[in-house]
């Protein structure tokens, strides 16, 4: 077994100047940092186009890249946007101002891709084209969802009219023809955003970094992936969803939690071969090395709530579809490098199709020491090898964070556990996921840099102001790097220093 570890960072934390984390200079800056450290992994969440609340947890597309992720350096560098195209532009550091970034980013978008119809060079040009034919499967339904958005003021595909909500071929037609324009920009947006990603993975892939990318199970019902395959999700005659995703009451929530996604026809699906996840798989391991499961349980068993329903409580369990799903993507793209998400309630029907497939599971130690249990399986002295190991992710408070709200009694049993007083908790909790038994250590950035519940990246159930945390220029310091890289070595996950090649930049 090899031991690994890692940090948890989305990449619109990294800084910069145009108000949001980018593939720029700052993402190569921090994959030399894991590489620095010995690290071996970078996860990061759904790198899809934002939607509602500016989750990456409801994307536009499950295939498609996030613009917002552009690098406009690289733009201007490559002669695709010039100096003059954001003259005057200031943001904030502390924070992503979503409100003030989306407008900005869009307008040099659109004057970036005025400047490519003029004066591209022939070899972009022919790049563009290339990736358009590459990408055709899911590129020409998502470019034309995007522009028949912007068309309908942002209105999601219900609302929009009836023809093209259907996708009558007459419509689609028609509406192509009527947003060629705006069509090949979103589609423009998607080279720009493919070519970057490429770039910065293989760039982290030579110096021994891979990255760990996320598939929610579900996707976002205002989505082109809806839109465009209507018949495999439950829907009624109008595209109205019938039934919606959720999680049932629980210890944590009197009234469950209705997420609102649709949920899959899996017999459609099976049907088809399971096609589209096929082809989700496919498209998602072109862009990381290893996927993490959202919701993995639902694979299993998932809860169905009726459309209309105000609570998750009337809802039921509905079987999932279980290995078949993933016999078939095996058998279509061979070895499947996943993490299954298995936090929360889990069954032992989760439990065995997680083992049957051969899939590591989660622990996260924030979760160890509310029950006072010392078999609790989240406490480490429990854990199989086979899994992996989070001091918290993108939902939890970070650990400084969390231990400030603790109860008494439940901070004393961290005490008890770690033989430390707690004024160093987050490194402590770093240090007690490196030494464990887990292969794999997963810790967020904001854990490494001991910030508090400033640094937190999502409260779920909050409506706004949730995804915005970012890391100054200056954080990733010498001192850092060496007091990661001690522990990462001292608990056998650093990997060989890079060749010479290698770390040259």
């Amino acid at each position: 077994m090899t031991r690994k570890s890692g940090i948890l960072l989305h990449p619109t934390s990294l800084p910069g100047r145009w108000g949001i984390g980018d593939l720029g200079d700052a993402a190569y800056t921090f994959v030399d940092f894991l590489a620095a450290t010995g690290q071996q992994l970078w996860q990061v969440m759904p790198l899809g186009p934002t939607g509602y609340g500016d989750s990456p947890y409801q994307g536009f597309s499950a295939f498609a890249g996030n613009p917002l992720l552009i690098s406009l350096d690289r733009l201007l560098a490559q002669g695709l946007l010039v100096s003059d195209d954001l003259a005057g532009a200031q943001f904030s550091d502390q924070s992503v101002d979503y409100g003030a970034v989306i407008p900005f980013k869009q307008a040099a978008l659109r004057r970036s891709f005025e400047h490519f119809k003029h004066a591209a060079s022939q070899a972009q040009r022919d790049a563009f084209a290339a990736f358009r034919t590459e990408q055709r499967a899911w590129l020409a339904d998502y470019a034309l969802f995007a522009a028949l958005k912007d068309a309908h003021g942002g209105a999601s595909w219900n609302g929009w009219e009836p023809s093209i909500a259907r996708r009558e071929a007459p419509a689609v037609g028609e509406w192509g023809s009527r947003l060629s324009a705006e069509t090949e920009r979103h589609a423009y947006m998607q080279w720009l955003f493919f070519e970057q990603w490429r770039e910065l993975k293989a760039y982290a892939n030579v110096r021994g970094i891979q990255i760990i990318g996320d598939i929610p199970i579900f996707v976002a019902y205002d989505s082109a992936d809806v839109w465009a395959n209507r018949a495999i999700f439950e829907l009624d005659d109008a595209g109205a969803p019938t039934v919606v995703a959720g999680v049932p009451p629980d210890y944590f929530s009197a009234t469950g939690q209705l997420w609102g996604n649709p949920l899959y026809r899996w017999d459609e699906l099976a049907q088809s071969g399971y096609r589209w996840w096929i082809e989700r798989f496919r498209a998602t391991l072109t862009l990381v090395d290893i996927v993490r499961i959202d919701h993995f349980r639902g694979f299993a068993a998932y809860w169905e709530v009726p459309a209309g329903e105000e609570t998750a409580i009337n809802g039921r369990w509905v079987l999932g579809p279980g290995t078949a799903l993933f016999e078939a993507v095996r058998a279509a793209l061979g070895s499947l490098p996943i993490i299954a998400e298995d936090l929360g309630v889990i069954t032992p029907d989760v439990e065995a199709l997680r083992d049957d497939l051969g899939f590591p599971g989660m622990k996260v130690l924030q979760f160890a020491f509310g029950s006072g249990d010392p078999q609790d399986l989240y406490l480490p002295h429990n854990y199989a090898q086979r899994c992996v190991v989070y001091s918290g992710t993108h939902d939890n408070d970070t650990t400084l964070g969390w231990w400030r709200t603790l109860p008494d009694h439940e901070r004393r049993a961290v005490q008890l556990y770690l033989g430390r007083d707690g004024s160093d908790v987050g490194w402590d909790f770093i240090r007690l996921a490196l030494a464990s038994v887990a292969e794999t250590a997963i810790v967020p950035m904001q854990d490494v840099l001991s910030l508090g519940s400033e640094g937190r990246m999502n409260t779920p159930g909050r409506a706004g102001g949730n995804w915005g945390w970012r890391y100054h220029a200056g954080a990733l310091t010498l001192e850092l790097a060496d007091r990661l890289a001690t522990l990462t070595r001292i608990y056998g996950r650093a990997k060989a220093p890079p060749d010479e090649d290698a770390s040259a930049s």
